[in-house]
């Protein structure tokens, strides 16, 4: 399963409206993205019904720096972020993104 690339402001509502969702936000330009990136997806493969997306902070800069201030997280790349009721729950970056650090983040 490819995750969901965000395309607009709309996917990040829905993103702040469901009960948990992930948010990944790689650089598609940056290594230590890659390895982030290739993580993010193995864990999607053992765990495909979990709400998430993704955004190119790059790309799509606006809305991940919209994200940042909404979320109160200072941006890195990559980082990953758990959103439960509306808030951040959790959060991550770099080489921290790991399998079980997102399966852990996703369960509590």
């Amino acid at each position: 399963m490819e995750p969901t690339q965000v395309t607009g402001e709309s996917d990040i509502e829905v993103a702040f409206a469901a009960p948990v969702h992930l948010l990944f936000k790689p650089s598609l330009v940056c290594p230590t993205s890659v390895l982030a990136f290739a993580q993010y997806k193995a864990f999607l493969a053992e765990h495909p019904d979990t709400p998430t997306t993704w955004i190119d902070v790059i790309g799509q800069r606006p809305l991940s720096l919209g994200v940042a201030e909404r979320t109160g997280v200072k941006h890195e790349s990559p980082q990953a972020i758990v959103i439960r009721g509306g808030k951040v729950a959790w959060h991550e970056s770099h080489l921290a993104i790991t399998v079980k650090a997102l399966e852990e983040a996703v369960a509590t």
